[in-house]
C-alpha cells in the first residue's frame, strides 16, 4: 500500500519538517558529493587500518598487542564524541560541524601519514576519530536539509550505498596501495579527498536553523565518559580481558551515565536524547537498528573463521567469499531508499530483516563441502536483506523526530550502529569461548535470532502508524 506519509505519520513530531525543504540541482548534487566523500573517507579508514595493521606494526616496531590501539583509538574517539557532536550540530548548525569535522579529519590524516612512532600515530588516529565522529554524527541530519522531504529516502539509500561500497572495497584498496608504496600512503590519500570535500561543502552545504538552547560542555564530557567506557569494557570482554578490568570499566560507565541523566534532567534537548524515545516509532526503529547491526556484526566477525576453520577455505578465498554481501547491499540500498518514499518502513524493514535471518540460517546449515555458488547465493540473500532494511529504517528514525532534533536523531543512528556492532563482536567472543571453533556456526545462528527479533520489532511499527493515523 503506497505510503505518502505513513512513515511520517507515526508521531506528531514527524509532522515538523525542516523550514528549508531541500536544495535544488545542481547545488544538491555537489552537497551530496561533499557529504558522501566524508562518509566514504570515515568508513574506508576503519577498514584500511584493520587490513594494514601488521605492516604498520612491523615498520614502527610495535608489538601486536600495542598496535591494536591504532584501530581502537579511532573507534573509541568516534563512540565517545558522536552524541556531543550531534548536539553541537543543533546549536551551531550542521554545516559548521561538518566543515570542522572534515578539516580535522584531513589534518589528522596528514599527521598519521607523517607519524614515525606508535604514540604519534595513535594520537593522529584519535584526531581522525574525532573528525569522523563530527561528520558521521550529523550526516543524516544534513541529508534531511539537502533532499526535499519527498525524496529523503533516495538520499538515505545513497548514503547506505556509499557506506556499503566503502566497506567492500576497503581491504582491496589497502592491498593495492601497500603493493605500490609504504603504509603512510593509506592516510595521505585522504588529504586531497578531504580538501575536495571541504571545497564542495563550503560552496553548497545548506545553512540550517540553530537551536535557541546552549551547549553544555559538562554534559558532553559525561556523555563521552559514559559511552567511551561502556564500549571499552565491551571490547575488553571480546578480547577476554580479566573480569575485574571489564567490571570496573562498565561499572564506571554506569556511574557516569547516572550523573549524565541527572545533569540533563529538564534540559530542552538532552545530549543522550531520552526525550525522543517517547515517540514509539522512533524507539522501535532505533531498537530495530541495534538488533540488525548486532546481527551483521555476529556474521562478519565469525564468517572468516567459519570459512577457514569449518569449510577449510584459504584466506584469499575467504576474502572473495565475503564480497557478495556488501556488493548486494550497495545494489539494494538505493532501491530500498526509493521504495521508502512510498511504503511504510515497518513492511520494508520486516522483509529485509527476515531475509537476513533466512540467509544466516542457510549459511549455518551449509553442507561440509559446499561449492562457491552454494556460499555466494546465501551471502547475497544476507546482503539483500540488510540493504533492504537500512534506508527505510533511517528514514523512519529521521521522520519520527522533530526537525529541530535532527542532530540528536542522527546521533542515535550512529550509536545504534556502533552499539549493535560492538555487542555482536563481544557475543562472538563469548560463543568461541564456549564452543571452540564451532562458535562460528553458533554465531551465525545467534545472528539469525537477532535479525528475527529485528523483524518482529519492525512489524510493531505498523500498529504504531495505524494508531497515529486514527
Amino acid at each position: 500500500m503506497p505510503n505518502s506519509s505513513a512513515a511520517a505519520a507515526s508521531s506528531p513530531a514527524s509532522l515538523s519538517m525542516p523550514i528549508h525543504d531541500g536544495l535544488e540541482n545542481p547545488e544538491r548534487i555537489w552537497a551530496v558529493v561533499a557529504l558522501m566523500l566524508a562518509v566514504v573517507m570515515a568508513t574506508l579508514d576503519s577498514a584500511i587500518a584493520n587490513t594494514a595493521l601488521p605492516n604498520i606494526a612491523l615498520d614502527i616496531h610495535a608489538t601486536p598487542a600495542a598496535s591494536v590501539w591504532i584501530v581502537n583509538a579511532y573507534q573509541l574517539a568516534m563512540i565517545a564524541t558522536l552524541l556531543p557532536f550531534a548536539a553541537l550540530g543543533e546549536v551551531m548548525s550542521y554545516r559548521r560541524v561538518y566543515l570542522f569535522g572534515i578539516t580535522l579529519f584531513t589534518v589528522a590524516s596528514l599527521v598519521c601519514a607523517l607519524a614515525e612512532s606508535l604514540p604519534l600515530l595513535v594520537f593522529g588516529r584519535v584526531l581522525q576519530g574525532v573528525g569522523a565522529s563530527a561528520v558521521m554524527g550529523i550526516n543524516t541530519a544534513l541529508l534531511r536539509y539537502i533532499y526535499p522531504s519527498r525524496l529523503l529516502g533516495r538520499g538515505l539509500g545513497l548514503n547506505a550505498m556509499a557506506v556499503a561500497i566503502s566497506f567492500a572495497v576497503g581491504p582491496p584498496i589497502a592491498s593495492v596501495i601497500l603493493s605500490l608504496g609504504p603504509w603512510p600512503w593509506l592516510f595521505a590519500i585522504n588529504v586531497p579527498m578531504g580538501l575536495l570535500a571541504l571545497a564542495c561543502g563550503l560552496r553548497t552545504l545548506p545553512r540550517t536553523e540553530m537551536a535557541k538552547h546552549g551547549f553544555d560542555p559538562v554534559m558532553a564530557l559525561l556523555t563521552a565518559a559514559t559511552f567511551g567506557l561502556l564500549m571499552l569494557g565491551l571490547g575488553e570482554a571480546a578480547h577476554q580481558a580479566g573480569f575485574g578490568i571489564v567490571g570496573a570499566e562498565i561499572g564506571a560507565a554506569f556511574v557516569f551515565g547516572f550523573l549524565l541523566l541527572r545533569r540533563q534532567a529538564g534540559h530542552p534537548a538532552p545530549m543522550l536524547p531520552v526525550d525522543l524515545f517517547r515517540f514509539p516509532a522512533f524507539s522501535l526503529s532505533a531498537l530495530t537498528a541495534v538488533f540488525t547491526f548486532g546481527s551483521q556484526s555476529l556474521a562478519f566477525v565469525s564468517l572468516p573463521f567459519y570459512f577457514e576453520e569449518i569449510l577449510h577455505r584459504s584466506a584469499v578465498e575467504t576474502g572473495f567469499l565475503m564480497t557478495p554481501w556488501p556488493v548486494v547491499v550497495a545494489i539494494m540500498a538505493p532501491i530500498a531508499g526509493r521504495l521508502s518514499d512510498r511504503y511504510p518502513p515497518g513492511i520494508l524493514g520486516s522483509i529485509g530483516t527476515a531475509l537476513l535471518a533466512l540467509g544466516l540460517v542457510s549459511l549455518a546449515m551449509l553442507p561440509p563441502h559446499p561449492d562457491v555458488w552454494d556460499i555466494c547465493w546465501r551471502m547475497a540473500i544476507c546482503g539483500g536483506g540488510f540493504g533492504f532494511f537500512q534506508a527505510p529504517n533511517l528514514r523512519a528514525i529521521m521522520s519520527s523526530a522533530p526537525a529541530t532534533r535532527s542532530g540528536s536523531a542522527s546521533g542515535v543512528i550512529g550509536m545504534a550502529r556502533l552499539f549493535g556492532q560492538t555487542s555482536g563482536a563481544a557475543l562472538v567472543a563469548l560463543l568461541f569461548l564456549m564452543f571452540g571453533m564451532h562458535g562460528s556456526a553458533y554465531s551465525l545462528l545467534a545472528g539469525a535470532m537477532f535479525a528475527a527479533a529485528a523483524a518482529v520489532v519492525s512489524v510493531m511499527r505498523l500498529r504504531v502508524s495505524a494508531n497515529a493515523s486514527k
